[in-house]
């Protein structure tokens, strides 16, 4: 498990678009309600639900560059 900052990748991205498993869900109708993830999948749904309460985002850090940058304009001036 990882804790801190979440690091995009692309390529696993672009392979859960892709994915087998998302095509017959999608395509046979297979879905369950949202928040139903402990049903289909337990084990997924524990992971995440830990991961998405200890990481923070990548907007984390837009956000403390753009107060730093506040700060440091404010000190100049």
């Amino acid at each position: 498990m990882r804790f801190g900052f979440r690091r995009p990748s692309i390529r696993k991205r672009i392979a859960a678009r892709t994915s087998w498993r998302r095509y017959v869900r999608h395509s046979l109708g297979l879905k369950v309600p949202r928040g139903w993830g402990w049903l289909t999948n337990p084990r997924r749904a524990a992971y995440n639900r830990v991961y998405n309460r200890t990481t923070k985002g990548c907007a984390v850090l837009v956000a403390v560059g753009l107060v730093a940058a506040a700060v440091g304009a404010a000190l100049v001036a």
